[in-house]
């Protein structure tokens, strides 16, 4: 079955390294809708920004954002295979 999906994606999407640590910032969109901000880790773990925003830009500056608030660290999740007790 084909994807009909037509994403739109901002040239704002990129990875981003704090400390040695790397996440791929994605911003997209569907053609009516505003943009979503997901994060992914070098594990997969995926972090999506609740609402959709007005710009691209608006997505990226709350990133960094929570970056400076709360570290890179805050979107790295779990090794696969780890779990916390």
């Amino acid at each position: 079955m084909p994807n009909d999906i037509d994403l739109i994606f901002s040239p704002l999407q990129q990875m981003y390294t704090v400390n040695e640590q790397t996440v791929e910032v994605c911003i997209y969109r569907l053609p009516d809708s505003g943009w979503t901000l997901e994060v992914v880790d070098q594990y997969n773990n995926s972090t999506i920004f609740d609402g959709e925003f007005e710009s691209d830009q608006d997505a990226f500056d709350l990133f960094l954002c929570e970056i400076r608030e709360h570290g890179i660290e805050s979107f790295i999740g779990l090794a696969p295979g780890k779990v916390v007790h």
